[in-house]
């Protein structure tokens, strides 16, 4: 099987026998449905080849959709002019770029269809074009314009600027009003317009790029449409069954644990209350390709903007996830840095993991494995602004916790925390430090939790403070701050902490770890069977 890397045309991988995952059924209900539509979902899941796929299907070619459903379902096959705009590929940081790059393509437009005597900016330029493009053809216009939120992603948060007219202004600022005036063409254009598709990452307020704008539909949390980018599980089997027992064989699997540990590392999306699992396509494709699991999506990018927000907002990531949130909190971003949780839940860093009908409220947490391990590394490395790398420490800890070293585990994390600079740990009061040290193990923990972890977990008699679950072991931790770990054994004893795990067979480890605020490490750890 050949599988399309970083391919992101339509007419290539029908040509060269690349798998293709049929979403023409959809597509076609899209084109017959409606005319203008906004969509959202993360980066590398297949928005480009969407846009690609109906700008083949919109010039006709017919011969590219052999063999799959739009054959059967579309009769006419008439050819549209097309208008394909890709933000793709830009570095959007400097203030001139944006506006270069519409200049282009509105150059390249004119040339085929003519420029106007009277128009000067961008957008009355394009309005003109697609009226002579819509006389031409005798067929209205199709414009397609993918990731058209990069220019704003690429500087939200910065302080870049530039220079205009002998004034600094933000360039933030500046591509916001190049897309907005550029944007506002489609209301004026209305008439020469058959179809208008957007994709993106986030959906920016519609108060700042999209005013003027005939409001799109947006189809981001579309239950029929959940499943038009991505890889759902009926899909996973029916394309890749061998490609998964290939897979299963390499690692010594059988076919239902490879089926699983893939669920766990790649699936876990949902785009609606129907709460559809969808697979990252991606990741998908290069652990098939390379016949090795791992974490392909997040090492394509650092998404920095979004710790760029991070750093503006006083909220702990433990305090964004694992809660329920009405639509209007992660839905509709304005572009506010100092609330976050649109712009991870629109990223894919956060997902839909459960709805409440009768309240219409989300839980809101990560994806999977390869994407809780992946952030969770880089808010830490960002957090405690140590020189190691702390993803060598997570792999570490894992491997220790594994085959149950705790003493080679008690190294790790001694070490990791006195690598910490000390202007991080310091804190003036109680609940500061305190609130320091929960968040540092909350951050620890949740980086190696390709395991079961779960932190401050409510039990009959009392909370525990960490419970990690791998497949020999238990171990139940209590951490105590300037006690002893005595202390911290005694309460999970006198608590019964062990004791919903009395007729579990793997062996249980009951930990007590002492930390010093002077000190900021581990000051004393005792361990019991």
């Amino acid at each position: 099987m050949k599988y399309p890397i970083g391919i992101q045309n339509f007419e290539k991988i029908r040509q060269n026998g690349f798998v293709y995952v049929d979403k023409t059924a959809l597509i076609y209900d899209l084109v017959t449905k409606g005319n203008i539509y906004f969509l959202s979902r993360p980066r590398r899941f297949g928005k480009s080849l969407l846009v690609s796929t109906l700008k083949a299907y919109f010039e006709g070619r017919k011969e590219l959709f052999a063999g799959l459903a739009m054959e059967q379902l579309e009769q006419q096959w008439a050819k549209y002019p097309v208008f394909h705009i890709d933000f793709n590929g830009c570095d959007f940081t400097s203030g001139n770029t944006l506006l270069n790059k519409i200049e282009a393509y509105v150059a390249t437009w004119e040339a085929e269809f003519g420029k106007s005597p009277f128009a000067k900016n961008l957008g009355d330029r394009f309005v003109y074009i697609l009226k002579q493009a819509h006389a031409k053809y005798g067929k209205r216009a199709v414009v397609l314009i993918d990731e058209y939120d990069k220019p704003l992603l690429d500087v939200i948060g910065t302080n870049y600027t530039i220079e205009i007219n002998g004034e600094r202004r933000p360039i933030e600022t500046v591509n916001r009003d190049t897309l907005k005036g550029f944007y506002s063409v489609f209301k004026a254009a209305d008439d020469d317009l058959q179809f208008v598709l957007l994709t993106g990452v986030t959906k920016f307020s519609q108060v700042s790029i999209f005013s003027g704008f005939n409001q799109p539909a947006d189809i981001s949390l579309d239950r029929h449409y959940e499943a038009l980018c991505g890889i759902t599980e009926d899909e996973l089997y029916a394309y890749f069954d061998e490609s998964i027992k290939e897979l299963a064989v390499r690692y010594k699997f059988s076919e239902p644990e490879m089926r699983e540990f893939l669920k766990r590392q790649y699936d876990g999306y949902h785009f609606s209350d129907e709460l559809t699992d969808i697979y990252n396509p991606f990741s998908l494709l290069n652990a098939f390709a390379s016949q090795r699991v791992d974490d392909y999506w997040f090492r394509t990018a650092t998404p920095e903007y979004l710790v760029r927000l991070l750093n503006h907002t006083n909220e702990d990531v433990d305090e964004l996830i694992g809660r329920y949130y009405d639509p209007s909190e992660f839905i509709d971003y304005k572009a506010d840095v100092e609330k976050p949780l649109p712009m991870f839940y629109q990223s894919g860093y956060l997902t839909i993991k459960d709805f409440d009908i009768t309240v219409n409220s989300f839980l809101l947490d990560f994806p999977n494995n390869e994407v809780r391990k992946g952030f969770m590394t880089l808010i830490a490395n960002n957090y405690f602004q140590i020189k190691g790398n702390t993803g060598t420490w997570a792999r570490d800890s894992v491997k220790a916790l594994h085959t149950a070293d705790l003493e080679r585990f008690r190294k790790l994390l001694t070490a990791f925390l006195a690598d910490i600079p000390y202007t991080m740990r310091r804190k003036e009061t109680e609940r500061e430090r305190e609130r320091y040290f929960h968040y540092t193990f909350y951050l620890l923990l949740r980086m190696i939790s390709c395991y079961t972890v779960y932190t401050e977990k409510q039990q009959s008699e009392g909370r525990v403070d960490c419970i990690v679950e791998v497949p020999g072991y238990i171990y139940i931790f209590e951490f105590k701050l300037d006690g002893t770990a005595a202390e911290a054994l005694a309460q999970i004893n006198d608590k019964g902490y062990a004791r919903p795990y009395a007729a579990d067979p793997r062996k249980l480890f009951r930990i007590g770890i002492s930390f010093s605020s002077e000190t900021g490490t581990i000051e004393d750890f005792a361990v019991e069977e």
